[in-house]
């Protein structure tokens, strides 16, 4: 069921990425798996790649993992035609454990366009707003507090290994500078202003903007992504049946590496993509965002060691 605890007036509204993509191996499942069976949404965001299967495949079941109010709260309300098919649960998928093995296990590890686009996350550049950019708005500490704390080759070692940065010592020593001279940033464009200025003249008009990488480093440090990621990959293929799909989208080469690693290296797994599935040129024309994203597949293995017995 639904979780009650949200606000499911939210304004949260989530164009999933690969929707096409992502359905086409679920419909190849056996039938006796998909009858009955549960798929586990572990980034279930606003709900739009689960409401597609669940309206396409009427035996499955879901349970679908946020850290995100916000989001659970537009889940609930855009899952809730589906009835008691539906569970939702509070909690990053790190900190769950199925009670019984699901058909299918998936996860889209992007930043969904409503939390771009809420200036009071902090995510974004284009929207001013507070340093924020905590999955969890509750929890942890902000990415201002995060550059506040580091000195200055920490942080431009965070830059260059989150953001692949190459100018990351020349903008952590910029941002260092600048709090010492004048205190916190006000809020996200004052430092993408001060980010870009780290950039010749020339290089700051690109199609990228100059701050994207460095605040792709400070977001991924401030919610832990690529150390949950990793534990992800570990316990994902022990929630599956034998036979089961595991499906991860990702956006930047940080994420895919460690998918097409896991994919191919777990001996719970079969690789089901050598190359990962990217957007049709029609999808990115209606959803830019989804020019960026990849999708592996993999499935379990029928006699597949777990884990702990590894």
């Amino acid at each position: 069921m639904p979780d009650s605890s949200i606000n499911s007036d939210s304004g949260f509204k989530h164009l999933p990425v690969l929707a096409d993509a992502m359905s086409q191996p679920v419909a190849a499942l056996p039938a006796q798996l998909l009858d009955g069976g549960l798929m586990i949404d572990a980034t279930l965001g606003g709900g739009g790649h689960s409401a597609l299967l669940l309206e396409r495949h009427p035996d499955l079941r879901l349970i679908g993992l946020d850290q995100d109010p916000t989001a659970r709260a537009a889940a609930a309300e855009r899952l809730a035609l589906f009835g008691d098919r539906v569970t939702i649960v509070a909690t990053n998928f790190v900190d769950f454990s199925p009670a019984e093995p699901a058909v299918v296990v998936m996860a889209d590890l992007g930043v969904s366009s409503p939390q771009l686009d809420v200036a009071q996350r902090g995510f974004s550049f284009r929207l001013d707003g507070p340093l924020d950019m905590r999955m969890n708005p509750k929890v942890g500490e902000t990415a201002a507090e995060l550059i506040g704390r580091l000195e200055e080759t920490e942080l431009a070692d965070l830059i260059y290994a989150y953001g692949e940065e190459r100018l990351s010592r020349r903008i952590a020593r910029r941002i260092k500078h600048d709090l010492a001279e004048q205190g916190p940033y006000a809020g996200t464009a004052a430092l993408a202003y001060a980010v870009a200025g780290c950039y010749p003249p020339k290089a700051r008009r690109g199609r990228i903007h100059p701050a994207t990488r460095t605040f792709q480093a400070l977001r991924i440090a401030v919610n832990d992504e690529l150390d949950a990621l990793d534990r992800f990959l570990q316990k994902a293929p022990d929630w599956l049946v034998p036979g089961g799909l595991l499906a991860v989208i990702s956006f930047h080469s940080l994420e895919d590496r460690r998918v097409k690693t896991a994919f191919l290296h777990d001996q719970r797994l079969e690789r089901l993509t050598r190359k990962p599935v990217v957007a049709s040129e029609m999808e990115i024309a209606a959803n830019p965002r989804s020019r960026s994203a990849k999708c592996r597949f993999a499935r379990r293995l029928p006699q597949a060691m777990t884990a702990d017995a590894r």
